[in-house]
């Protein structure tokens, strides 16, 4: 779905819906909403407690000619401007707009919201709220036999200060920043859920290569898409072992954006892009499986964070590098117990072949160190153990760096994504060694979430590292709130304010 967001009364459009925030203290205050007998109605509503102005709270009110527009949507709200309830508000609104059949909607700005705070400025606001309404109208598309016909009207946003809104010079300018800013983060959280979203037989490790290399060629970044024999010629043993057991052999894809020439340090993004992972010879379960299609997810995040990148053009350079796959049990498939010599001339024994995604990223992580990283970001969808531990409300840390990691927490907290940093204690390490070899892929059940980042860490050198676990966030069975059921697009935004924050 494409929207039109707009600021001001300037639109020669009427509006379907008017969408007014009211707070329990107005309600309380006999405070003026919109039109006195509509404001009666408001008022009979939470005298009866259907519409008490809880934050999210939602009612539609048909307007029976009396304003603009069809019907005012009533939305609770707490009164003040905080950027995780506006992104809340943003997409509890939006589900409300997309069920009333909204084409054109003005939504009315309080004065809290156009004159922001510390900790939510104007821009701020603008995006946050912006972000809720795309983010919160999204749905998983759907293969149908019979196509319905394709909507390309946008939808159109207004943004309208209330009547009694005093506005300085900057407000419109500092609106429609955020509205931009707001549209671009959402637009590429949607592509790496579109991305993720995709079924296994669709999206094969070639094809997410098309993809990175589409992005590549549209924002000017140099390309790098190493095939199976290049692969082989790097020395590539661990991205080699895990995609040979399927006929759609791997990839390695490196992007480079360079916005900062003069400058030495280098970030690295690095996703984690199996695009089904069925364990190989260590077989998942049937059940769930179907979800495997966003094993990918990482690399979903990398790539929506290049193409916001590539629209705001910071002034950092970011080396983005993604190890595609397919984890098949084959009779060429890795098995319990092989050792392989990974690109940093590691050894590895594998113990479980369905600890496939760090041994894609030992050498993932590598190709970066070698392309001159200085700074190393991996996102994975690596471990049952992180839900276990943190459920589906929070992605799960671990690092060589604290300063690096909490810079990654303060960009996770602005865009609405929890991260939570696990312990690194030098003892999980010992639960990697191995008798075969320098190490092995799994460490055991115990602190699953911890070793799984702390065997990425291992080929990290002694760049600064942080490893973002997404398996319990990347990928939900209903939608809450902005997330949307299936893949979420989680890290896309918290990469992209990490990065563009930089320059």
């Amino acid at each position: 779905m494409k929207f039109q967001f707009t600021y001001g009364a300037n639109s020669a459009q009427a509006p379907d819906v008017v969408v007014k925030f009211i707070s329990r203290t107005q309600l309380e205050n006999d405070a003026a909403f919109i039109q006195p007998q509509l404001d009666a109605e408001i008022r009979r509503l939470h005298a009866r407690g259907l519409f008490t102005g809880e934050k999210g709270q939602k009612e539609a009110i048909a307007t029976l000619g009396l304003h603009e527009g069809s019907g005012v949507l009533a939305v609770g709200f707490s009164g003040g401007a905080a950027a995780d309830e506006l992104r809340d508000l943003g997409a509890s609104a939006a589900k409300s707009l997309k069920k009333l059949r909204a084409r054109a909607v003005k939504v009315l700005l309080p004065q809290s919201l156009l004159q922001g705070t510390a900790d939510c400025q104007p821009e701020r606001a603008a995006q946050s709220l912006v972000e809720g309404i795309v983010l919160g109208w999204y749905e998983r598309p759907k293969r149908k036999a019979k196509h319905a016909s394709t909507e390309t009207e946008a939808i159109a946003i207004q943004f309208v200060p209330e009547a009694d809104v005093q506005e300085d010079d900057s407000a419109a300018a500092r609106w429609s920043s955020g509205m931009k800013r707001g549209e671009l983060f959402a637009d590429g959280a949607i592509f790496a859920r579109d991305l993720t979203n995709m079924p296994g037989n669709e999206l094969v490790p070639e094809g997410l290569a098309e993809y990175a290399e589409e992005i590549g060629h549209r924002y000017d970044f140099d390309v790098e898409i190493m095939d199976e024999y290049t692969i082989v010629e790097h020395g590539m043993g661990g991205l080699i072992g895990v995609g040979k057991g399927s006929s759609n052999p791997p990839r390695m894809i490196v992007l480079h954006y360079e916005g900062a020439p003069d400058s030495k340090e280098v970030w690295a993004i690095i996703g984690k892009g199996i695009t089904f992972d069925t364990g190989g010879i260590s077989l998942k379960r049937a059940e769930g499986m179907e979800e495997m299609i966003g094993d990918m997810g990482g690399a979903a995040a990398v790539l929506g964070a290049m193409r916001i990148i590539g629209e705001l053009k910071p002034k950092v350079n970011v080396l983005a590098v993604i190890a595609a796959a397919e984890n098949m049990p084959s009779d060429r498939a890795l098995k319990p117990g092989d050792v392989i010599v990974t690109m940093s001339g590691k050894t590895v024994e594998v113990v479980n072949t369905d600890a496939e995604g760090r041994l894609v990223l030992a050498d993932a992580v590598t190709t970066a160190v070698q392309r001159g990283a200085t700074r190393l970001i991996d996102v994975a969808t690596l471990t049952g153990a992180v839900e276990t531990a943190l459920g589906n409300l929070a992605t799960g840390a671990v690092g060589n760096d604290e300063l690096l990691i909490q810079d990654v927490i303060r960009a996770g907290r602005q865009s609405g994504e929890r991260i939570w940093p696990l312990p690194s204690y030098p003892e999980y390490k010992k639960q990697l060694d191995s008798d075969a070899a320098d190490m092995k892929n799994s460490g055991g059940r115990l602190g699953g979430a911890i070793t799984g980042g702390l065997f990425v860490g291992a080929f990290a050198e002694d760049r600064p590292w942080v490893h973002l676990d997404i398996a319990g966030t990347s990928w939900l069975n209903s939608a809450r709130n902005w997330e949307s059921k299936g893949a979420t697009g989680v890290m896309v935004r918290t990469l992209a304010e990490l990065l563009s924050s930089r320059g």
